[in-house]
């Protein structure tokens, strides 16, 4: 137990000391306001006031934001401690306030104080001070975690903090099942002469061939995922895409369509599903509603508590609390749809906390780091180019015993010659960085 001295207890305070001291540092917080009791503690304190207290304590000077119950712009400069990156400065042992610093980029402050949005009315991550300072490819409040355990063992030797566990879960996006099958008459007629206007004949001969059931699908890549996630002993998560009326960026398969209901349940049997909410739900609680009991109804009448937006299309504090008003429990949308990194500057699971009621929700945030999506898309990469940054982002939260959250979509790992080599790049990971390392620390 660790004994933290503040004179002011608040929401905040109690959220990031949970978060950064239980959670990061593997240690119990008792929170206290009685400097008698504080002062006649022997064991290890942290003391979360202006004045220094004790001559036996870590001493962390507070920024005023733990204190705050609105939210108002606050002037953030950065400067390199040991090389490591912080804010907040003030005097005491650290030379910052890292619980105020670590609260500001995990709840996400500085979006609610924007205006700023990108082609889908996201918040741009140009805007985010990770961007800006350059450190939005490092879970930096994981690494202060770990320079605060550094220091409470040089005043605090026989404190004991266990090593997080690494985690690796890799994900799924079902935006669109198959790429010729079950589409129905109407959309593959209008495939069809696409191809043919456009003179791709081998793309046109194949799905023919797969209509007819001569040849597997190009996004149909189920099996070999089961495969490689049985062998290498991964659980994995999917989200599946089910609006009811397919037009914009939302181009599934119909959730009435069979073989796609065969496909969810089969799923649903083995591995964590998720509904992955429809462009459409951003506009309608009664869609996103829908849209969750189709998932659930079709995953074997499941009551399903975890979700990840299409398109990363999140906007704080009203998308989180659509989902917690539906019963979601976990979401895995913390992340951006144009680059690849950090945020919340986190690679752990956190609570959200709703800056605008000033509260901590039950709503378990899993921020992503890596989609291949941005790789190829967004940042116009090779594979071996997204592989190198996949491999990056891998190392930086194997350091730090994070949990490495990656996405995946289907159509990247099936045969469309489109997306040629990112199948055997995803592979390469899994058995050559993944899984040798872990069995080389094992």
């Amino acid at each position: 137990m660790v004994l933290f001295f503040t004179e002011n207890i608040s929401p905040r305070v109690e959220y990031i000391t949970d978060l950064v001291l239980r959670q990061l540092c593997c240690v119990q917080p008792e929170i206290t306001t009685d400097k008698s009791a504080y002062q006649s503690h022997s064991g290890p304190k942290i003391n979360y006031s202006k004045e220094r207290i004790d001559d036996n304590e870590l001493h962390i000077v507070p920024h005023t934001l733990l204190f705050e119950e609105a939210v108002y712009p606050h002037v953030i400069n950065c400067s390199n401690r040991d090389g490591i990156k912080v804010f907040f400065e003030s005097d005491g042992d650290l030379g910052f306030d890292v619980f105020a610093a670590s609260f500001y980029l995990v709840s996400r402050y500085e979006e609610y104080l924007s205006n700023e949005e990108d082609q889908y009315g996201r918040f741009p991550h140009t805007a985010s001070l990770a961007h800006k300072e350059d450190f939005i490819q490092l879970p930096l409040v994981n690494i202060w975690a770990e320079e605060l355990k550094k220091v409470l063992r040089l005043i605090f030797p026989s404190l004991k903090m266990p090593p997080n566990d690494f985690r690796f879960i890799p994900t799924y996006d079902i935006d669109v099942a198959f790429s010729f099958r079950n589409k129905g008459i109407k959309r593959n007629t209008g495939g069809f002469f696409k191809n043919v206007l456009k003179g791709e004949w081998t793309m046109l001969k194949k799905r023919v061939e797969v209509v007819q059931g001569e040849e597997q699908d190009p996004y149909d890549c189920y099996e070999w995922l089961d495969d490689i996630h049985e062998e290498l002993n991964l659980l994995p998560v999917y989200f599946f895409l089910v609006a009811e009326k397919q037009e914009g960026y939302d181009k599934n398969i119909s959730p009435a369509n069979e073989e796609y209901q065969q496909l969810i349940k089969r799923h649903a049997e083995k591995y964590f599903v998720g509904v992955h909410p429809s462009w459409q739900s951003n506009f309608s609680e009664a869609i996103l509603k829908k849209e969750i009991e189709t998932v659930g109804l079709l995953s074997g009448n499941r009551h399903i508590v975890i979700s990840r937006q299409h398109y990363i299309k999140m906007k704080l504090p009203e998308t989180y609390r659509r989902l917690i008003n539906e019963g979601i429990e976990l979401d895995f949308t913390m992340g951006y749809g144009t680059i690849n990194g950090f945020r919340a500057s986190i690679a752990a699971p956190f609570k959200w906390f709703d800056l605008s009621k000033n509260e901590a929700t039950n709503l378990t945030i899993y921020p992503f780091c890596f989609m291949e999506a941005n790789s190829f898309y967004e940042l116009k990469q090779t594979t071996e180019q997204a592989y190198k940054e996949m491999q990056k982002l891998y190392a930086a939260v194997k350091k730090v015993n994070g949990t490495f959250v990656t996405i995946w979509h289907n159509h990247f790992l099936g045969t469309d010659p489109q997306f040629a080599g990112w199948k055997e790049m995803y592979e390469l990971f899994l058995r050559e960085d993944l899984y040798w390392d872990f069995h080389q620390s094992a």
